[in-house]
Protein backbone atom coordinates (compact mmCIF):
# COMPACT_ATOMS: atom_id res chain seq x y z
CA UNK A 1 0.00 0.00 0.00
CA UNK A 2 1.42 3.33 -0.89
CA UNK A 3 2.06 6.23 1.30
CA UNK A 4 -1.56 7.88 0.37
CA UNK A 5 -3.40 5.44 0.44
CA UNK A 6 -2.55 4.47 3.96
CA UNK A 7 -2.97 8.48 4.66
CA UNK A 8 -6.38 8.38 2.89
CA UNK A 9 -7.20 4.87 5.18
CA UNK A 10 -5.94 6.56 8.28
CA UNK A 11 -8.17 9.87 7.66
CA UNK A 12 -11.64 7.69 6.59
CA UNK A 13 -10.79 5.78 10.03
CA UNK A 14 -10.82 8.97 11.84
CA UNK A 15 -14.04 10.46 10.20
CA UNK A 16 -15.84 7.45 11.35
CA UNK A 17 -14.59 7.10 14.78
CA UNK A 18 -15.78 10.94 15.08
CA UNK A 19 -18.65 10.30 13.51
CA UNK A 20 -19.25 7.44 15.91
CA UNK A 21 -18.33 9.66 18.53
CA UNK A 22 -20.61 12.53 18.17
CA UNK A 23 -23.46 10.14 17.53
CA UNK A 24 -22.74 8.69 20.84
CA UNK A 25 -22.71 11.71 22.78
CA UNK A 26 -25.85 13.08 21.43
CA UNK A 27 -27.74 9.88 21.79
CA UNK A 28 -26.30 10.03 25.63
CA UNK A 29 -27.54 13.88 26.18
CA UNK A 30 -30.94 12.91 24.44
CA UNK A 31 -31.03 10.41 27.04
CA UNK A 32 -30.12 12.09 29.82
CA UNK A 33 -32.43 15.27 28.77
CA UNK A 34 -35.21 12.75 28.52
CA UNK A 35 -34.65 10.58 31.91
CA UNK A 36 -33.66 13.76 33.87
CA UNK A 37 -37.17 16.17 32.32
CA UNK A 38 -34.69 18.92 31.54
CA UNK A 39 -35.73 22.28 29.52
CA UNK A 40 -32.42 23.31 28.13
CA UNK A 41 -33.06 27.09 28.14
CA UNK A 42 -29.47 27.85 26.43
CA UNK A 43 -28.44 24.78 24.15
CA UNK A 44 -24.96 26.36 23.29
CA UNK A 45 -24.31 25.11 27.08
CA UNK A 46 -25.03 21.73 26.01
CA UNK A 47 -22.96 22.19 22.84
CA UNK A 48 -20.12 23.38 24.74
CA UNK A 49 -19.81 20.65 27.46
CA UNK A 50 -20.21 17.98 24.53
CA UNK A 51 -17.92 20.05 22.58
CA UNK A 52 -15.16 18.86 25.85
CA UNK A 53 -15.75 15.81 25.89
CA UNK A 54 -15.52 15.28 22.29
CA UNK A 55 -12.20 17.23 22.04
CA UNK A 56 -10.86 15.97 25.14
CA UNK A 57 -11.65 12.29 23.94
CA UNK A 58 -10.08 12.39 20.65
CA UNK A 59 -6.49 13.90 22.14
CA UNK A 60 -6.36 11.43 24.70
CA UNK A 61 -7.15 8.60 21.63
CA UNK A 62 -4.59 10.90 19.54
CA UNK A 63 -2.05 11.69 21.63
CA UNK A 64 1.28 9.36 21.89
CA UNK A 65 3.72 10.11 24.29
CA UNK A 66 7.54 9.34 22.70
CA UNK A 67 9.47 6.82 24.08
CA UNK A 68 11.92 7.80 27.03
CA UNK A 69 13.56 6.51 30.54
CA UNK A 70 11.44 5.80 33.91
CA UNK A 71 12.85 8.61 35.61
CA UNK A 72 11.95 11.11 33.02
CA UNK A 73 8.26 9.44 32.92
CA UNK A 74 8.24 9.88 36.66
CA UNK A 75 9.03 13.60 36.55
CA UNK A 76 6.67 14.57 33.53
CA UNK A 77 3.93 12.89 35.68
CA UNK A 78 4.75 14.70 38.98
CA UNK A 79 4.16 17.60 36.51
CA UNK A 80 0.83 16.32 34.87
CA UNK A 81 -0.50 15.31 38.43
CA UNK A 82 0.04 19.00 39.66
CA UNK A 83 -0.92 20.54 36.44
CA UNK A 84 -4.40 18.51 37.19
CA UNK A 85 -4.89 19.70 40.76
CA UNK A 86 -3.82 23.39 39.48
CA UNK A 87 -7.02 22.90 37.08
CA UNK A 88 -9.47 21.51 39.48
CA UNK A 89 -8.76 24.53 41.71
CA UNK A 90 -9.04 26.79 39.36
CA UNK A 91 -11.36 25.22 37.00
CA UNK A 92 -14.48 25.07 39.90
CA UNK A 93 -14.14 21.03 40.36
CA UNK A 94 -13.01 21.89 43.73
CA UNK A 95 -14.25 24.58 45.40
CA UNK A 96 -14.34 25.98 48.89
CA UNK A 97 -17.16 25.55 51.32
CA UNK A 98 -16.19 28.06 53.91
CA UNK A 99 -17.35 30.28 56.11
CA UNK A 100 -20.61 28.61 55.96
CA UNK A 101 -19.58 24.92 56.85
CA UNK A 102 -22.46 22.79 55.52
CA UNK A 103 -22.78 19.32 56.46
CA UNK A 104 -21.00 16.09 54.30
CA UNK A 105 -23.55 15.27 52.02
CA UNK A 106 -23.40 13.97 48.11
CA UNK A 107 -25.96 14.39 45.71
CA UNK A 108 -26.39 15.07 41.69
CA UNK A 109 -26.30 18.18 39.81
CA UNK A 110 -28.44 18.17 36.84
CA UNK A 111 -26.64 20.63 34.80
CA UNK A 112 -27.13 20.81 31.13
CA UNK A 113 -25.61 18.05 28.68
CA UNK A 114 -21.95 17.71 29.48
CA UNK A 115 -21.70 19.44 32.30
CA UNK A 116 -24.11 17.30 34.17
CA UNK A 117 -25.11 14.98 35.74
CA UNK A 118 -22.42 16.23 38.06
CA UNK A 119 -21.73 13.96 41.90
CA UNK A 120 -21.56 16.76 43.82
CA UNK A 121 -19.60 16.07 46.79
CA UNK A 122 -19.69 18.15 50.02
CA UNK A 123 -17.75 18.60 53.45
CA UNK A 124 -17.24 21.41 55.68
CA UNK A 125 -14.18 22.57 54.34
CA UNK A 126 -14.64 21.72 50.18
CA UNK A 127 -17.00 20.54 47.61
CA UNK A 128 -15.73 18.17 44.21
CA UNK A 129 -18.17 18.94 41.59
CA UNK A 130 -17.74 16.04 39.41
CA UNK A 131 -19.09 18.07 36.14
CA UNK A 132 -18.46 15.38 32.76
CA UNK A 133 -16.52 17.89 30.17
CA UNK A 134 -14.52 19.55 32.92
CA UNK A 135 -13.01 16.15 34.42
CA UNK A 136 -12.64 14.78 31.04
CA UNK A 137 -11.13 18.05 29.43
CA UNK A 138 -8.52 18.91 32.59
CA UNK A 139 -7.50 14.95 32.13
CA UNK A 140 -6.82 15.63 28.06
CA UNK A 141 -4.61 18.43 28.86
CA UNK A 142 -3.30 16.66 32.00
CA UNK A 143 -1.91 13.88 29.60
CA UNK A 144 -1.15 16.47 26.96
CA UNK A 145 1.27 18.40 29.29
CA UNK A 146 2.66 15.01 30.49
CA UNK A 147 3.35 14.39 27.16
CA UNK A 148 4.77 17.77 26.65
CA UNK A 149 7.38 17.40 29.46
CA UNK A 150 8.65 14.12 27.23
CA UNK A 151 9.04 15.98 24.62
CA UNK A 152 10.83 18.55 26.03
CA UNK A 153 13.11 16.47 28.17
CA UNK A 154 14.05 14.41 24.72
CA UNK A 155 14.81 17.52 23.11
CA UNK A 156 17.77 19.95 22.39
CA UNK A 157 16.10 22.53 25.06
CA UNK A 158 16.06 21.92 28.62
CA UNK A 159 12.79 20.59 30.38
CA UNK A 160 12.56 23.90 32.34
CA UNK A 161 12.89 25.97 29.13
CA UNK A 162 10.82 23.94 27.41
CA UNK A 163 7.91 24.27 30.21
CA UNK A 164 8.86 27.71 30.56
CA UNK A 165 7.90 28.49 26.58
CA UNK A 166 4.47 26.50 26.83
CA UNK A 167 2.56 29.50 27.36
CA UNK A 168 -0.08 28.10 26.52
CA UNK A 169 -0.22 25.53 29.70
CA UNK A 170 -1.48 28.00 31.55
CA UNK A 171 -4.09 29.56 29.40
CA UNK A 172 -7.38 27.78 31.12
CA UNK A 173 -5.75 28.46 34.48
CA UNK A 174 -6.22 32.36 33.65
CA UNK A 175 -9.27 31.97 31.90
CA UNK A 176 -11.04 30.40 34.77
CA UNK A 177 -9.43 32.67 37.18
CA UNK A 178 -9.84 35.97 35.06
CA UNK A 179 -13.67 35.32 34.64
CA UNK A 180 -14.31 35.64 38.50
CA UNK A 181 -12.69 39.02 38.63
CA UNK A 182 -15.15 41.18 36.88
CA UNK A 183 -17.60 43.35 38.92
CA UNK A 184 -19.99 43.44 42.18
CA UNK A 185 -22.84 44.00 40.49
CA UNK A 186 -25.32 41.60 39.70
CA UNK A 187 -25.85 42.45 36.18
CA UNK A 188 -22.24 42.63 35.69
CA UNK A 189 -21.68 39.10 37.73
CA UNK A 190 -24.35 37.28 35.17
CA UNK A 191 -22.80 38.81 32.06
CA UNK A 192 -19.56 37.50 33.45
CA UNK A 193 -21.06 34.43 34.05
CA UNK A 194 -22.54 33.87 30.75
CA UNK A 195 -19.31 34.81 28.38
CA UNK A 196 -17.43 32.75 30.65
CA UNK A 197 -18.32 29.68 28.95
CA UNK A 198 -17.83 30.84 25.78
CA UNK A 199 -13.91 32.07 26.73
CA UNK A 200 -13.36 28.97 28.22
CA UNK A 201 -14.84 26.79 25.50
CA UNK A 202 -12.62 28.62 23.11
CA UNK A 203 -9.76 28.55 25.82
CA UNK A 204 -9.80 25.21 25.88
CA UNK A 205 -9.79 23.91 22.36
CA UNK A 206 -7.53 25.71 21.50
CA UNK A 207 -5.33 24.91 24.20
CA UNK A 208 -5.87 21.23 23.10
CA UNK A 209 -5.10 21.97 19.90
CA UNK A 210 -1.71 23.80 20.74
CA UNK A 211 -0.51 20.56 23.09
CA UNK A 212 -1.53 18.32 20.59
CA UNK A 213 1.09 20.02 17.82
CA UNK A 214 3.81 20.41 20.65
CA UNK A 215 6.94 22.59 20.02
CA UNK A 216 9.36 19.60 20.52
CA UNK A 217 7.37 17.06 18.11
CA UNK A 218 4.08 15.97 16.69
CA UNK A 219 1.45 14.91 19.16
CA UNK A 220 -0.39 11.93 17.23
CA UNK A 221 -0.04 9.88 14.25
Amino acid sequence: MSVADSLRVAFDRDVLYAGLLANTLGFLALVYVFVADLTVTQPRYAFYGLLWIAVAVAALWKTKPAPTDASTRRRALAVAVGYAVALALAGGIVVSTMPTSPDWSARVATLAPGWGPAPVFTTPLFAVVLMPARVVGYLALAYLVYATVIDAAGSAVSGVLGLLSCVSCSWPILASLLTGLFGSSSALVAATFDFSYDVSTLVFVVTVALLYWRPFGFGGD
